[in-house]
């Protein structure tokens, strides 16, 4: 477990971005879609920025639960400035959960992989890119890929 937190950690250290504004958003949550239609993947990408829906797209296979699980991680990312599987892994490793650790509902609260921190240099948390719709690390596995081809174009 200490490997995969770590792992997880370096991963938010170094998929980080320089800006983030609109047409990124459309760019990044396009690339995630077309690697979900490319994969057969049953998925729903939702990106945000402060708040703000930038990108939401569900694909065959999906439902609306995928929603309602996306808000529940981008809740965990808010409110900890870390990916939802991180804080998982975490709190996995402590025999601990959200709701015992913050007093949060855990019908509101979901730690587990998929939503990751836009993280702007020099400037911290400003978004959050969220996969629903494959087990956890699958989930985490492919935002991650996503966002590291993102940043190397």
């Amino acid at each position: 477990m200490e490997d995969l937190i770590a792992e997880l950690e370096a991963q938010e250290e170094r998929l980080r971005f320089t800006r983030f504004d609109n047409d990124d958003a459309w760019e990044l949550g396009s690339l995630l879609v077309r690697l979900g239609k490319e994969r057969g993947l049953p998925i729903t990408v939702d990106i945000r920025r402060h708040g703000h829906q930038l990108f939401h797209a569900a694909l065959p296979g999906t439902a609306p639960d995928n929603d309602r699980w996306i808000e529940r991680k981008i809740r965990v990312v808010e409110r900890l400035n870390a990916s939802s599987y991180l804080v998982g892994r975490r709190m996995a490793a402590k025999g601990t959960a959200m709701d015992a650790a913050y007093g949060v509902d855990p019908a509101d609260f979901a730690t587990h992989g998929g939503a990751f921190p836009i993280r702007i240099v020099d400037v911290g948390v400003v978004g959050v890119v969220t996969v629903s719709g494959l087990p956890q690390a699958d989930d985490h596995a492919l935002v991650v890929e996503a966002i590291g081809l993102f940043l190397q174009r």
